[in-house]
């Protein structure tokens, strides 16, 4: 390892996985796991010499960092999307910017499927009920939740067919569902399915339209990036069909929240599963309220085996670019 490697200084402001941290050090560098204030990172960086600011969806890297710390040779997402960083202006700076797009898929595709879960079967009601009238009101609550659906045999549309959106889309498969996807870079995909003694599966599966999937799916789940404007929106829900079920684990923003709450009140929406918010950190009160919401406050990534593979997954990539 030469000297200029071994004194590359690593800020993982949002903090990183031990394993993560591990292999940084093994390949010779210095991590720095403070958690530095937005308008302290500047002098923080420039103070510490700081080569890569490691970041997950907390610390905003915008233009101001990228100007005014001169030491920065790469930015890191430890995640997928990347709208907290100006990446087109870090990269125009001649700063590398990387994210482990792969890392949390299955993380991701399993939060989509607790929230499918729970909601067929009134979990997300339940829980919530239970503890304040199980004892009193037990067989009403045993007949107001005894209406569950199965997901097996049921269809899937998925809207976005990327990593995340295929990993959901194995799952799908899995437990006996039918699976349309829409996607506008895809049209074909494969999926293999593997199981824990070496079998595996393959499906061949063919993009549909947009409006296909809206008009056709008994659940719909969006996997899709950041966008400045709605993507599921009143004229996409009417397209849908009645009862739907509607899950937005991707970004804040992609689904209009206000025609969600209208359309679970009128039925159209049997219920929705919400990990991302438009107005994050601060969700709309009327969103956290609805008991036809199942909800979690963005942590599709949040596993131990996700986060393992992703600090390792940015080590491999920062060490490839700085070696």
């Amino acid at each position: 390892m030469n000297q200029t490697i071994t004194n590359m200084n690593i800020l993982a402001n949002d903090g990183i996985s031990e394993s993560g941290k591990n292999k940084l050090e093994e390949y010779g560098f210095n991590v720095d796991l403070t958690t530095v204030a937005q308008d302290q990172l500047v002098n923080y960086i420039n103070e510490n010499s700081i080569s890569t600011l490691l970041v997950r969806s907390a610390t905003q890297v915008r233009k101001d960092i990228i100007d005014n710390c001169p030491s920065l040779k790469i930015i890191g997402r430890g995640g997928v999307g990347m709208d907290n960083i100006d990446v087109e202006y870090a990269k125009s700076k001649k700063i590398n910017v990387i994210n482990t797009p792969a890392a949390s898929s299955k993380s991701v595709a399993e939060l989509v499927f607790s929230h499918l879960f729970g909601c067929v079967r009134f979990l997300h009601e339940s829980n919530r009920s239970m503890p304040l009238d199980g004892d009193s009101k037990f067989k009403e609550l045993k007949k107001s939740y005894a209406g569950g659906r199965e997901l097996s045999g049921k269809k899937i549309g998925i809207i976005g067919f990327g990593r995340i959106g295929q990993e959901v889309a194995k799952i799908a498969l899995g437990i006996g569902m039918e699976v349309v996807f829409h996607d506008k870079y895809i049209d074909q995909a494969s999926l293999e399915i593997e199981f824990f003694d070496g079998q595996n599966v393959l499906f061949n599966m063919t993009s549909s339209s947009f409006d296909q999937v809206l008009e056709k799916s008994d659940f719909i789940s969006v996997h899709i990036p950041a966008s400045d404007k709605y993507i599921i929106d009143s004229k996409e829900i009417a397209k849908m069909k009645d009862g739907v079920g509607l899950l937005n684990l991707s970004r804040g923003g992609i689904i209009n929240e206000e025609e969600l709450l209208k359309n679970l009140e009128s039925g159209k929406i049997s219920f929705a599963g919400v990990d991302t918010f438009e107005n994050e950190p601060n969700p709309s009160i009327k969103i956290l309220m609805n008991s036809n919401i199942s909800l979690t406050p963005h942590i599709g990534a949040a596993t131990g085996e996700a986060q393992d593979r992703i600090g390792v997954e940015l080590a491999e990539k920062i060490n490839e670019i700085l070696n």
